[in-house]
């Protein structure tokens, strides 16, 4: 009777820890809702404040000292240091959305390693600072946890952005890049590195704005002028990529998070299956091996 009660202590068990993925995945589905709305309205804009650069860096390049007033834009000449923003979720459960975001960091480091450049890392979320720290715990100059536990905010994203900028002013690094999950869908998540110092935009010359547009200048009146507008334009243009990066992390955490505790409760109820059938099986040996002791007993008398 000892197995039976462990089996049935087991099915208990598998039972509530069951409820719980069950009351976790709908959780998280209602979150994905909500967040994958908010990267739905985040992307167009990021994406115009890109076009929008772009227009105006086309418009003033030929202008004089253009490298000299726009370093987030044209970068330096000789980039030697690479600044990784490393963004990972502030808890777990949600399938291999942080290991892989570890696994592509770690991979890149090593590349730029073996290019011969200096890496150094900012993490954002505590799920991948805890893995990097152990390798590369030594390039680590910056972290910030608890960002994920409330809805984002702009001016989260905005701190680190300025942060950034300041870093690159003090000349700490030369190139920063972006490694974050990119949403795609609920079950589909992509790891991928984008930078932003400098903007990497298409700048073309005049004389090939002038071919495909057949226009001398753009259409639109900038004041107080192209060049103030540009200069403003390009921090709030890594603030506005890094919020985007932000909430499309936040999606792909709750996306993973309602997968991988769907398939928890699937796998809880095989498991309950199994231990049921198990525990039905012991539970008629059993009785057959008392009728059998009764009969034996009986024949003897």
């Amino acid at each position: 009777m000892a197995n039976l009660k462990i089996l049935k202590t087991r099915i208990k068990s598998v039972r509530s820890t069951q409820k719980m993925t069950k009351a976790m995945k709908m959780v998280a589905a209602s979150r994905l809702k909500k967040a994958k709305l908010a990267v739905e309205h985040s992307r167009p804009y990021a994406q115009k404040i890109k076009e929008m650069i772009v227009e105006l860096a086309n418009n003033v390049r030929n202008r004089d000292n253009f490298s000299e007033k726009f370093p987030l834009l044209t970068g330096r000449s000789t980039p030697q240091t690479y600044l990784l923003l490393v963004i990972s979720s502030d808890r777990g459960l949600c399938g291999g959305l942080n290991s892989s975001t570890v696994k592509y960091t770690k991979n890149r480091v090593n590349q730029l390693i073996a290019l011969g450049h200096q890496v150094k890392i900012f993490c954002v979320g505590r799920k991948a600072y805890e893995q990097i720290k152990i390798p590369f715990g030594d390039k680590i100059i910056e972290r910030n946890f608890g960002i994920f536990k409330n809805a984002i905010d702009y001016k989260v994203a905005d701190g680190i952005a300025n942060k950034l900028v300041d870093l690159f002013a003090e000349c700490k690094f030369d190139i920063c890049e972006v490694i974050y999950s990119k949403f795609k869908s609920a079950i589909v998540q992509e790891q991928v590195a984008s930078q932003i110092i400098p903007a990497k935009i298409n700048v073309t010359s005049e004389s090939e704005i002038l071919e495909k547009n057949n226009l001398a200048e753009s259409p639109i009146v900038y004041e107080p002028s192209q060049d103030e507008v540009l200069q403003d334009l390009l921090p709030k243009n890594i603030s506005m990529q890094i919020y985007n990066f932000l909430l499309e992390n936040n999606a792909s955490e709750h996306g993973a998070r309602m997968a991988a505790m769907e398939s928890a409760t699937n796998n809880a109820g095989k498991m309950i299956k199994n231990l049921t059938l198990v525990y039905n099986r012991t539970r008629q040996a059993n009785i057959t091996k008392e009728l059998i002791d009764i009969i034996s007993g009986a024949n003897t008398v």
